[in-house]
């Protein structure tokens, strides 16, 4: 496998990382591209990135770059793992080595002014360039620990699903292929958001049964939103659905769940950002996705909720209140009447 060609990896934090020692893991020569050269010189010399994923030894096949072009020129797979609000400005000077290239965005979050998708602003990009997304329960630790972890590719190019399957796919880490890009990507970026209650309700003491509520309740309000905007609702039964949901939502690993956690045992938002220290992508998500609800009149209850206790002064037990009082609809919405 080593006689390929390198294949690259945007982005130095906890995700990418993770990601470039899998393939090195399979033998690829990976070109770890990020922005800060003291990190990247720092990774080259010790082995490890100790801002994101402390005392996770890097393998000798990756190496570690301030070289966005170089690194473009020499591989043709790329897997781009920017946060949502630098991805746009990363790849725009570079755009005109993307075409062919098969690009494909790890990342879970909605660009705040355009509401794209990761992928979508990759196309806009790069129109000539080959595009997937993977999403799933990836906690990025898990996977550079290897703990047995399962993903989805999603892209209606099945040889770029082959290629991503066979880069990194292995013995603890494997990887499922869908054709549905757009509900894929779409579950990935709308769990985030309910990974914040589900952490503050943790940390008020809330019990199991309330818990479970929520993340079933958000389960039925993100297929919702998804099916409206031409998503298809089983995807939503697979691991970028329920499967990135559950462990969003019950994890102290998760990023979002870190600052739901926080703002149940008191702190301000701002606060619970700068504990955390990176990027929770739910928290940019949740303005964007309560705008859209209202513009589309998608019933979106726990979104508002969240809306109102980030934005508006309210807190968790109100807005259960809330939904306590609210009219009770059906369980599951895309069940068929006529039992098929």
């Amino acid at each position: 496998m080593t006689d390929q060609r390198p294949i690259a990896v945007l982005g130095g934090g906890s995700f990418g990382t993770a990601i470039a020692n899998l393939l090195a893991q399979n033998g690829f020569t990976v070109r770890h591209w990020m922005r800060d050269p003291e990190q990247a010189a720092f990774m080259r010399d010790n082995r490890e990135n100790p801002r994101y994923l402390k005392g996770v030894t890097l393998l000798p096949g990756i190496e570690p770059t301030t070289d966005l072009r170089g690194t473009l020129e020499a591989c043709e797979l790329v897997f781009v793992a920017l946060p949502s609000s630098a991805l746009r400005q990363a790849l725009q000077p570079v755009a005109e080595l993307l075409p062919g290239k098969m690009l494909v965005s790890t990342t879970k979050g909605i660009e705040a002014q355009t509401f794209m998708l990761m992928s979508q602003i990759l196309e806009s990009v790069a129109p000539e360039a080959r595009i997937g997304v993977i999403s799933g329960p990836n906690l990025a630790r898990e996977i550079a620990e290897q703990a047995l972890t399962a993903t989805v590719v999603a892209s209606e190019d099945e040889a770029l699903c082959r290629s991503v399957q066979q880069a990194l796919h292995g013995r603890t880490f494997r990887v499922y292929a869908s054709r549905d890009r757009f509900g894929v990507e779409l579950g990935g970026a709308l769990k985030n958001v309910y990974a914040i209650m589900a952490g503050m309700a943790v940390a008020m003491g809330m019990g199991e049964n309330t818990k479970s509520m929520l993340i079933t309740r958000a389960l039925a309000e993100m297929t919702r939103f998804a099916v409206k905007l031409g998503a298809n609702p089983m995807t939503f039964l697979g691991l970028a659905g329920v499967g990135d949901l559950i462990v969003t939502c019950s994890s102290p690993k998760s990023r979002n769940y870190q600052v739901g956690f926080a703002l149940g045992q008191g702190l301000s938002l701002e606060e619970a950002v700068a504990r955390l220290g990176e990027v929770a992508e739910g928290v940019n998500t949740i303005r964007v996705l309560k705008s859209k609800a209202e513009e589309l009149q998608i019933y979106m209850p726990l979104v508002a909720g969240l809306h109102a206790i980030l934005f508006e002064g309210r807190t968790l037990a109100q807005v259960i209140e809330l939904l306590m009082r609210g009219e009770p609809k059906t369980d599951v919405d895309f069940i068929s009447t006529s039992g098929f």
